[in-house]
């Protein structure tokens, strides 16, 4: 029986922020994505809005909105552009090559955008799947106060101890304690490309690991 080709988790950058259009695209290819969101429930006229824009069912599926009963909620990107997908070493060909070709993404309303590459450019930046949970653990634990920082901005917040949160809402979480703008905080990084920097998290919920 043939194996099935590995996956690999890698981010892209999709020009205009057209990261709910990408998003749809890459699902109907059967293909698992992340997007970093907050979910917000619309109220008032944001809510008539919504409702009367998914009425439309000749129109294809809003991936900005979930849908539950009566009440609608809204997906606020939290990164502008950044979208996370798995794929093949194929899949990730395929996509980036779309990208390169003027108006091969067009039709999906996608104008654009790239794969990150490693920092010499030599090939496609695979992140490493505990960064990845990491960073989602983080991203989904609710908590308030999250900042994000791209790499030439976190690279040199990254020399404080290492640690582990081992309590609360993002207990697991593995990251840098950093003081940004006299604040000590965690920062929890997917190298290269992202970070998240946590807002205060009281001693006695670290540990320090080597």
């Amino acid at each position: 029986m043939e194996e099935a080709p590995l996956q690999h988790w890698y981010a892209l950058k999709v020009f205009y922020n057209k990261v709910f259009e990408m998003e749809s695209l890459l699902q109907q290819r059967g293909m698992e994505t992340y997007l970093a969101v907050q979910t917000v429930r619309l109220k008032g006229a944001a809510h008539l809005a919504a409702r009367k824009r998914l009425a439309n069912v000749s129109a294809p599926k809003d991936h900005r909105y979930i849908v539950e009963g009566a009440v609608i909620y809204a997906r606020k990107p939290l990164v502008a552009s950044l979208l996370f997908v798995k794929a093949t070493d194929d899949q990730i060909k395929e996509i980036n090559t779309q990208f390169r070709e003027p108006g091969a993404l067009e039709k999906y309303g996608i104008k654009g955008g790239f794969v990150y590459k490693t920092a010499d450019f030599s090939t496609f930046s695979v992140i490493p799947a505990k960064q990845m949970e990491q960073f989602r653990l983080v991203v989904e634990s609710g908590a308030g106060g999250l900042e994000f920082f791209a790499d030439d901005d976190f690279t040199r917040y990254q020399e404080g101890s290492r640690v582990r949160v081992t309590s609360g809402p993002m207990k697991g979480a593995e990251g840098y304690i950093k003081r940004i703008r006299r604040d000590r905080r965690l920062l929890v990084c997917i190298e290269g490309i992202i970070a998240v920097a946590t807002s205060y998290i009281p001693p006695e919920q670290l540990e320090i690991i080597s």
